[in-house]
């Protein structure tokens, strides 16, 4: 996040994608690669196979052994990336590439990833995927040292931090800078002295780490992996520094352990269902969370509608543990951008059937139950109801992939204020009310965990579910400042 929010960009705009839109955002994706001719080549094709983590920006940063390269554009990574001079300019046999969504900090050039700075120990390029939960404190401190900021980054602290340390080499000043910060990282950084992957101790954001001939490659999601023909190796472990450079791979555990808490969100929605995420499928997961919802809340209906896309793996878990028939209800359109301008709210309006509509030859005189990853806001679910009835569905059931989401997180994931966030100000029957639905149910966070694999009450903690327990794992210290009045103008996040 950033200190000033966007202004009037979107006025007189339609978002034609109306139910992604009351989505929680996992709010980018990262991508480094050592050891590979042209290496920028496989940054950008692995930033395609991330673009669902941030669309609003992407950046390119290589280093050809002497000079850093770097290119970074508001937008996708396709029109961006995918221009061979670009690619051209971008020299070198490593990079780190980062995908960016931000809807409630500043849109600008300044704070697209990799941010880079020359230190006087040589070039320093970071990509974060995270929220740096004390970022505002630690730059203050920063800001009455002398330290003059460049962006409004949570990020661009690391860097500060790294080039004040005393210590003798860029790995331990990076360690001393990480000692220093608090919330969720995972991190790939660029050096002179090679390319180092991280992880927080608590492992919050994911990161794995894959081969392709001599290359090492560390990316978000192991799809990054697939798509440029590499193996997926592991996961970097929470707190772990792993070094690349032309004299091999190190492995370093500079922080004490702890118990890790991965977020669960990931097997939720963030990840895409073709990943592989702590060594479970994604989409095997998302069934099994189906299936347990099925058997917590049962209905008796046509039809297993799901809400497109995200909640098409969940839908036929609903639909093979039931055995109610699974169907497309609901069309989504695949040819439509994000947004473009029309003349007249009316207009605008009609555009919400441009990316999904309904199949009203399937669902006329027929009872369905709608089956959706998660409520946020419960705009779309107001929306979705009432285009089944529009349709003529005779009952319109509602069931929902995840326990509701009660708090907001500070972990690098776009979330409104708790305030906004509809299961914070209403219990389920008055959130089924408010959507018009004949009935609504939420799995619960034991049923997740079951999904899973897990017993949650065996042994805890095991994931941060902070989002529908108010469990945070680590303090908010930058939150309790600006709770007890405190200035706080920057609340980051990535």
């Amino acid at each position: 996040m950033a200190i000033a929010r966007r202004k009037g960009s979107e006025i007189g705009m339609l978002t034609t994608n109306p139910f992604d839109d009351d989505k929680l955002r996992e709010e980018c994706g990262i991508f480094g690669i050592w050891g590979a001719d042209a290496a920028a080549s496989f940054v950008a094709l692995g930033l395609h196979a991330l673009q669902h983590r941030g669309q609003e920006a992407a950046g390119i940063t290589s280093f050809d052994g002497k000079h850093f390269h770097s290119h970074r554009a508001m937008g996708h990574v396709a029109g961006n990336f995918d221009r061979d001079d670009i690619i051209r300019r971008l020299a070198g046999r490593a990079g780190i590439g980062h995908v960016r969504y931000s809807t409630t900090g500043e849109t600008a050039l300044r704070n697209v990833q990799p941010l880079f700075a020359e230190l006087a120990e040589g070039g320093f390029a970071v990509a974060h995927n995270g929220n740096l939960s004390n970022a505002m404190k630690v730059r203050r401190t920063l800001n009455r040292r002398g330290s003059i900021f460049q962006s409004t980054s949570d990020t661009e602290v690391i860097i500060h931090l790294v080039a004040t340390s005393d210590r003798s080499n860029m790995l331990d000043r990076l360690t001393d800078a990480l000692k220093q910060v608090e919330g969720a990282y995972s991190l790939v950084v660029l050096t002179d002295e090679g390319l180092v992957a991280c992880r927080d101790p608590l492992g919050i954001r994911p990161l794995v780490m894959g081969k392709l001939g001599e290359a090492t490659i560390f990316a978000s999601e192991t799809v990054a992996l697939d798509v440029i023909g590499a193996s997926f190796l592991r996961d970097v472990e929470p707190g772990e520094l792993i070094l690349v450079n032309d004299a091999g791979i190190r492995s370093f555990s500079p922080f004490e352990k702890i118990a890790p808490r991965p977020c669960i969100f990931e097997h939720v929605y963030f990840s895409r269902p073709d990943s592989i995420a702590e060594g479970m499928s994604v989409y095997e997961v998302r069934k099994n969370i189906g299936a347990e919802l099925a058997r917590e809340a049962p209905v008796d209906v046509d039809y297993v509608v799901p809400v497109p896309d995200s909640g098409v793996p969940a839908a036929i878990g609903y639909a093979q543990a039931s055995g109610i028939p699974f169907e497309l209800g609901i069309i989504r359109s695949h040819y439509v951008g994000r947004t473009f301008i029309q003349p007249s709210q009316d207009v605008r309006l009609q555009g919400v059937k441009l990316k999904h509509n309904a199949n009203s030859a399937l669902i006329d005189g027929k009872r369905i139950v709608l089956v959706d990853d998660s409520i946020v806001r419960g705009t779309t679910s107001v929306k979705l109801v009432q285009m089944m009835r529009d349709a003529g569905a005779r009952e319109v059931h509602m069931r929902i992939a995840s326990p509701p989401t009660k708090h907001s997180c500070f972990y690098g994931v776009d979330t409104p204020e708790r305030a906004k966030l509809l299961a914070a100000q209403m219990g389920v029957e008055q959130m089924r009310d408010y959507i018009n639905a004949d009935s609504l149910s939420f799995i619960t966070i034991e049923g997740l965990y079951r999904a899973l694999g897990q017993d949650r009450d065996a042994v805890q903690p095991q994931r941060c579910d902070a989002c529908f327990t108010g469990s945070y794992p680590t303090t908010l210290t930058d939150l309790a400042e600006k709770e007890n009045g405190s200035p706080l103008s920057l609340v980051a996040s990535r």
